[in-house]
């Protein structure tokens, strides 16, 4: 199965998808809250359930849904169970930690304690670093973002539970509290680090999330670790409707879900292997990295 961070707006969005890729799709439902942008996953409002429902039976095996902050921890779980094949992950996404109160860890526990008897439920996420938005980049916003990670790599290790990392321009300092902190790995999502660094997330445990990015013949050091990692290092995500790839048109860069066959074949056409053993592979990837994933598919 491949991992496939997406927006989900609109029931066309996934029109096109294959089935036969096995996908599983993370995704975050998320309301309206600032500042909005969420990098790795995707909103989910004023769609019919009844219809989502129908169309993820029919396309996809599977969806993981992370959470983002608080008030969308009992949303994401109540969507799971709603969609055939449904999974959820409770977390605190760091672009969202300026808005969370310090009691918002407490019941981040108290959430995955109870949750960790649902077989739904398979890992600590969205968290991480994001150290691209430069007013949460720096001072005592930076400090915040940190202490949350910190905390809930504490709370992921307490549970025995993978996480799902948002990794931006943070590789390093995500890496100095995994040191501090072992939790059994998860997912690198949209990495962009050095060889290096992807070296030591994946001793750690973790696949690498690879995506649009990767289309693009300048994206010279996405496409080093796409050919020189161990294809058991790496999944594959769209991140739609963001970092569209390289053959979508100007005047419409909106990147979809539909658009995952084609990134798994450039994939396959960089390693010089067949597009179904790319997707064979990163599915494997996908269940050995978030290990109550099978679980969840089968509940």
């Amino acid at each position: 199965m491949l991992i496939v961070p997406i927006t989900l707006l609109q029931p066309a969005v996934i029109v096109g998808a294959l089935v036969s890729f096995g996908v599983v799709l993370l995704v975050s439902f998320r309301r309206q809250i600032k500042p909005g942008f969420v990098l790795a996953y995707a909103a989910i409002e004023g769609v019919f359930l009844g219809a989502i429902s129908l169309m993820f039976e029919l396309l996809y095996p599977g969806i993981v849904i992370p959470a983002v902050a608080r008030d969308n921890f009992s949303t994401v779980r109540d969507l799971a169970h709603a969609l055939p094949g449904g999974a959820y992950a409770l977390g605190i996404h760091p672009m969202y930690v300026r808005h969370a109160a310090d009691q918002d860890l407490d019941r981040l526990r108290d959430a995955v304690a109870q949750a960790m008897g649902d077989p739904r439920f398979v890992a600590v996420g969205e968290i991480g670093l994001d150290f691209f938005v430069e007013d949460i980049a720096q001072g005592e916003q930076r400090a915040r973002q940190e202490r949350f990670y910190h905390a809930q790599l504490k709370l992921a290790a307490e549970f025995g539970l993978p996480v799902l990392l948002h990794v931006r321009r943070s590789q390093d300092v995500l890496l100095k509290y995994l040191r501090r902190v072992e939790v059994p790995g998860g997912i690198a999502h949209a990495f962009n680090g050095s060889r290096q660094q992807a070296d030591l997330f994946v001793a750690r445990g973790f696949a690498l999330g690879l995506g649009g990015e990767m289309t693009y013949e300048r994206s010279r050091n996405i496409r080093r670790l796409a050919t020189g990692m161990d294809l058991a290092a790496l999944v594959l995500e769209t991140d739609a409707p963001d970092i569209p790839p390289a053959w979508l048109p100007r005047d419409d860069r909106r990147n979809e879900p539909a658009e995952l066959p084609r990134i798994a074949a450039v994939l396959g056409e960089l390693r010089g292997l067949p597009v179904a053993e790319i997707a064979a592979a990163t599915s494997a990837n996908a269940r050995r990295v978030l290990p109550r994933l099978s679980e969840a598919l089968a509940a």
